[in-house]
């Protein structure tokens, strides 16, 4: 998906309704946003902290100093990791660690629903919509918080729903 489609989901999941233009610079194609009152935004995490601090919803980004900087820690993950991924070995490292380390979390950041879980969950839908059963079951962690992250209301919008199996069908003693 698309960094400026990326954005406008997020737009409307915040709340705002004015539907900024958003144009791409570059041969990645880094989202641009014109300000009405300044310079020039570039960069999915920078354009994404602008709108959430625009929807007044800061608690977004953070309610302490540890966990501001856990969410900045995650927004730089999905930039340097997953965006331009497209190699299966290297996603299956990602989902691999990405379900460690959300063994004993709910969220990204623990216990508070963040722009971090927003926005890897708007990178990881064109991997995980195309997980085999088996995969979702090995990366039961990720399956999870993907899951949860997609019934978070207002996230998931016309994005198509991922479907996990409630049972498991497979145990790990083969």
């Amino acid at each position: 998906m698309a960094a400026a489609a990326e954005l406008t989901l997020l737009e409307k999941s915040l709340g705002l309704s004015k539907g900024n233009k958003y144009s791409a610079q570059g041969e990645r194609q880094i989202p641009v946003l014109q300000t009405n009152s300044g310079p020039c935004l570039t960069g999915l995490t920078t354009i994404a902290a602008h709108l959430v601090k625009e929807a007044n919803k800061e608690y977004l980004l953070g309610s302490t100093a540890e966990e501001k900087a856990v969410v900045q820690q995650w927004l730089e993950y999905r930039v340097t990791q997953v965006d331009g991924n497209s190699n299966k070995d290297d996603i299956r490292i990602l989902l691999k660690d990405l379900n460690s380390y959300l063994e004993d979390k709910v969220y990204l950041t623990g216990y508070n629903f963040t722009l971090a879980d927003i926005l890897l969950y708007y990178g990881l839908h064109r991997f995980v919509v195309d997980l085999t059963v088996q995969e979702k079951e090995k990366y039961l962690n990720v399956s999870r918080w993907f899951c949860h992250i997609q019934h978070y209301p207002g996230i998931r919008q016309h994005l198509s729903s991922v479907v996990f199996i409630k049972n498991r069908l497979y145990t790990n003693s083969h």
